[in-house]
């Protein structure tokens, strides 16, 4: 399964640059350091597992296409895409590998798939990924001694589909991005009761989302280009809705919109 990525991964994956002593170390020999972590934008699930059980990374220099580098996985198996909300994120992979261009990242996924709802689990299928693996398009000339982070950041909001049967079927949609090359946006939404979302919007797009914390009602939103953008923050139960227009964001910057308190 082949996911198409956003004009923001050709603009800013793989920009960032970042030096060590291990990283030195690998300039010598012709390697760099790279890692993959795994974060999640919210959805109405109770649970989202999704069975991760490699990640592998291929070659442009291999004409028959076989190219594929399997990194060392440091949490491989399932993983609750929802507890991983709100900056949350897991570190999957990482390896020294060649510096040299890579065209795809990919995911290959084990059978334990599901979605939970009101305390039932059900099926996740995930066409042809346990096999062909989800596949994300890059184009990077990794230069040696630098040290590469990268982020997958699932929409499960849009990542599932329902079938009329009843079925659930994983269809992601997926940001990647680095965090060196963008910035965040965080805050605090109240009362609790609200239930409330909020949603960073460009133009008429939504970029990202985030649910606040159930108790403190803290947000971050990560991974977000530089430029201008809109905060809306959705009110439940009655609660009323609030915008912040001309929300400015700054390569590794985090932009704090303050206390939000939503009324009835």
């Amino acid at each position: 399964m082949k996911i198409s990525l956003s004009l923001f991964l050709a603009t800013c994956l793989f920009l960032s640059c970042t030096k060590n002593s291990n990283s030195d170390a690998g300039s010598a020999s012709g390697q760099t350091d790279f890692s993959v972590y795994l974060t999640d934008d919210p959805g109405l699930y109770d649970k989202v597992n999704i069975d991760i059980q490699s990640v592998e990374v291929h070659f442009a220099d291999d004409a028959n296409g076989d190219a594929w580098h399997t990194l060392h996985m440091i949490h491989p198996g399932v993983h609750n895409l929802l507890k991983l909300t709100n900056g949350k994120d897991t570190l999957l992979a990482t390896e020294r590998i060649a510096a040299k261009k890579i065209t795809q990242v990919r995911f290959i996924l084990g059978p334990d798939n599901s979605v939970v709802i009101n305390g039932t689990s059900y099926p996740l299928k995930t066409p042809s990924a346990q096999e062909s693996g989800l596949k994300f398009n890059v184009d990077a000339t990794l230069t040696a001694g630098i040290e590469y982070k990268i982020w997958t950041d699932f929409d499960v909001a849009r990542s599932i589909v329902v079938t009329g049967n009843n079925q659930f079927i994983l269809k992601p949609v997926i940001r990647v991005y680095t965090k060196a090359v963008s910035g965040s946006i965080n805050g605090i939404v109240l009362p609790p009761a609200a239930n409330p979302w909020v949603y960073v919007l460009n133009g008429n797009d939504t970029i990202a989302s985030a649910k606040p914390d159930t108790l403190t009602g803290t947000f971050m939103v990560n991974g977000l280009a530089a430029g201008s953008y809109a905060v809306s923050i959705d009110g439940n139960n009655n609660f009323t809705d609030t915008l912040y227009n001309n929300v400015d964001v700054s390569v590794g910057n985090v932009t704090d919109i303050g206390t939000t308190l939503l009324h009835q």
